[in-house]
């Protein structure tokens, strides 16, 4: 799909927690919220305008009139049909694209608090270990819509389909970039260096290290059993129940249920599972998972978390795989929408 010099792309967000991720894909739409904003059609194309309606619906929140009411202006007046949507899901941790189909509409009958809307088809989804540090953070912004300016065209390579190359996460230098959301770009880095240099093995390695760390023994299988990477146990002999086997997969799909039940037939009635994996989990394999009392499934973000919390632990080595260190960073000032 072809991206012309004047389809402008764009950056949303569905509120701080994504809580209108269902809405953007059950309603094939975008929106923004402000819902106390009445319809914006009916106002006249003229940002003071905006402004006032925003000031007039929320008198407590003086310093963030201007910029809701740009983003709202912008929203009806400065986006196209045919323009191209980004939007990094905080559900699935995906990068979503997507083509503007619609004008602006106001409809607050299915969620109230985001009404204001537009029609867009959905084209692809594309992993965030695809994109350069620097183009991640800019779709960080702490806006909930914005002009994709820096980084453009590597989104526009991703809206065409195209593979586009990629700085190496160690030669990287759009790392050195500003972001607003620390905790999301160091999760991003974690699992872009897992991706990219601690495959295979190496990666069965540093889960075999995180479960010493949670207080396990720990030993890889070396391949002598399919489907079971690691060996975990309380005591020193690994004799005593429970004994925990491991499956790691370092790919960034998502696991299916065939993978998660070959591990599980592995076990015995004493014995626990635990699948670990870089992607996510197939919905039949959250809902075998759910199914089983003794079977565990851990995806590329709650293993970074794990990570997170057990760092201080690590030896030498496996912080240099990871090199990672205590920041301090300002706290940011709430000029977004409320929702």
């Amino acid at each position: 799909m072809a991206v012309k010099a004047e389809n402008n792309i764009w950056g949303i967000h569905a509120g701080k927690t994504g809580d209108a991720d269902e809405l953007f894909f059950k309603g094939s739409c975008i929106a923004l919220g402000w819902g106390k904003v009445p319809d914006l059609s009916k106002l006249p194309s003229d940002r003071e305008a905006f402004k006032d309606a925003v000031a007039r619906a929320y008198p407590d929140k003086p310093r963030a009139v201007p910029v809701n009411g740009g983003q709202l202006y912008r929203f009806v007046h400065e986006m196209k049909r045919g323009d191209f949507v980004v939007y990094p899901s905080k559900r699935d941790r995906q990068i979503h694209l997507a083509r503007v189909e619609g004008d602006y509409r106001y409809n607050n009958s299915i969620e109230p608090t985001y009404p204001h809307q537009r029609s867009v088809v959905w084209l692809r989804e594309v992993p965030r270990t695809h994109f350069t540090q620097g183009a991640l953070y800019e779709i960080g912004a702490a806006m909930s819509l914005f002009l994709v300016q820096k980084y453009v065209e590597e989104y526009r390579t991703a809206v065409e389909g195209t593979e586009a190359p990629v700085a190496h996460v160690a030669n990287d230098e759009t790392v050195a970039a500003v972001t607003e959301d620390v905790e999301e770009t160091t999760k991003d880095f974690v699992l872009k260096r897992l991706a990219q240099e601690v495959k295979g093995e190496a990666l069965e390695g540093v889960v075999a290290h995180l479960l010493e760390c949670m207080g396990y023994h720990a030993r890889l299988t070396r391949k002598n059993e399919p489907s079971v990477d690691v060996i975990a146990h309380k005591d020193h002999l690994g004799l005593e129940p429970p004994i925990i086997k491991v499956q790691v997969k370092s790919g960034e799909g998502a696991v299916s249920d065939r993978d998660v039940s070959a591990l599980y037939g592995k076990l015995s009635a004493s014995e626990y599972g635990l699948f670990v994996t870089l992607g996510t989990f197939s919905p039949p394999s959250r809902q075998f998972e759910r199914s089983k009392s003794n079977l565990r499934l851990i995806d590329g973000e709650e293993l970074v978390e794990l990570i997170f919390h057990n760092y201080e632990k690590f030896d030498a080595r496996h912080k240099g795989l990871l090199p990672l260190r205590k920041v301090y960073v300002p706290e940011q000032i709430d000029l977004d929408d409320e929702s």
